[in-house]
Order: structure tokens, then C-alpha cells, then sequence
């Protein structure tokens, strides 16, 4: 294949022009990294919108008396969340299933070491139980493979990972636990409260996701990849 800048020829079993350096389907793996981060993004500005509008819920909740808590206005009032978080789990799979294709590529690339084979990169977000411990190791693995870092270094990547995956699960968790309705105020209030950290913990996770996939990417286009 002749390379896009210089017009050597690229040998198949390499990733960059052994003359000028390029990348060989360089403009696949940004597209795929940039359309991951936009998709996040916007995964966090939903969230982010979401965790706003049932603040503004929460003044009224807190100044009503058990006399004037109205439960059907307060049911309709909330059912738009749950169709909210409803539609953001709908958009994480898909984001999801986007993001395994970047990670795919990730850690083929990957200049350093790698304790897990390839195939777990897609492997160890399908098998039950596995799939709660394995992701964040494989990412992590994927991120301080792809540049040098000191120990220190790694620990703060370690710790960025670990925040994204217990905001991911948090998330996931909190969003299922909506409820559509609350019969009384109390309930009404908890579930407004529920509301707040499912969205924060959304927000949160697609931020620190959207670091990892820049950060790799970067650093995976700034330095030689394994052949």
C-alpha cells in the first residue's frame, strides 16, 4: 500500500511508513476516536441537563406540605426522567458498541506489553461477573501501554480509570432504580435525590470516558506502535 504523504510503499505488516512515519488508515482511527468523543460528550450533555432540571424540582419538593403534595402532578412530572434515562442507556449501548471498535483498535496498536489477549478487549464486557472487573483492567492496560509513564504516573491513570468505572456502574444502577411515580412526598423527594446522582454519575462517567479515549489517541498518534 503506497503512503499517503510520501508515496512509499507501506508493507502490510506495519502500522506507520517506515519513511515519513504516517499512519496507515490514520484518518479511520482518529474518525472512530473523534466520533467516540462527540458521542460522550453528548452522552454528558444530556446528563448534565437532566441532573439541572430536577434540581429546580427540588425547591418546590422541599417547601410543599403532606396536604398540598399532589402525587398524579408529581408522577408526570417525573416520567419524563425515566423515558430520560431510558434513552441514555439506549445511547450508551450504542456509544458503547463504538467505543469496543476504538478499544479494539487501541490495543492492537499499543506499543507496550499487554497482560490480556486482544480478544478480551471484546470478551470481557460479555461474560457475566467478568464483565465487572475486566473492562477498567483492560483500558488501563491499553492507556499506560500506549505511552511511558512513571509509576506515579500509572497510579493517576489507575485512579482516573477506577473513578470512570465506579461512575459508570453507579450510573447504570441509579437510572434502572427511577422510579416512574411517588405515592407520597417523601418518596417524591428520593426519588428527585435518586434522580440527581443517577445524572451526576452519568455526567461524571462520560467525562473521565472522554479523557481516556483522548488521551490514548494522542498518545498512540504521537509515538511508534508495535508491529
Amino acid at each position: 500500500m503506497p503512503c499517503a504523504l510520501c508515496g512509499d510503499i507501506i508493507p502490510s505488516q506495519v502500522a506507520r511508513c517506515p519513511a515519513c512515519g504516517a499512519w496507515t488508515r490514520r484518518r479511520d482511527f482518529r474518525a472512530v476516536g473523534v466520533a467516540v468523543f462527540m458521542l460522550l460528550g453528548f452522552n454528558a450533555f444530556i446528563a448534565f441537563g437532566a441532573g439541572i432540571s430536577l434540581l429546580r424540582m427540588n425547591r418546590p419538593l422541599a417547601e410543599l406540605t403532606r396536604d398540598g403534595y399532589d402525587a398524579v402532578a408529581t408522577a408526570q412530572a417525573l416520567a419524563p426522567y425515566a423515558d430520560v434515562f431510558t434513552i441514555s442507556t439506549v445511547l450508551g449501548a450504542i456509544t458503547g458498541v463504538l467505543y469496543l471498535a476504538w478499544l479494539w483498535r487501541a490495543a492492537g496498536q499499543a506499543a507496550g506489553p499487554r497482560p490480556y489477549p486482544r480478544r478480551w478487549v471484546v470478551l470481557g464486557w460479555l461474560i457475566p461477573v467478568v464483565n465487572l472487573v475486566l473492562p477498567p483492567r483492560i483500558v488501563h492496560d491499553v492507556w499506560v501501554s500506549s505511552g511511558r509513564f512513571s509509576v506515579a504516573g500509572r497510579h493517576s491513570v489507575g485512579v482516573l480509570v477506577g473513578a470512570w468505572w465506579v461512575s459508570l456502574l453507579a450510573a447504570v444502577g441509579l437510572g434502572q432504580a427511577f422510579p416512574n411515580g411517588a405515592e407520597s412526598l417523601p418518596e417524591a423527594r428520593f426519588s428527585v435525590h435518586l434522580g440527581v446522582a443517577a445524572a451526576a454519575c452519568h455526567a461524571l462517567a462520560a467525562a473521565l470516558c472522554m479523557v481516556s479515549v483522548f488521551q490514548i489517541t494522542r498518545l498512540q498518534l504521537d509515538r511508534p506502535v508495535a508491529t
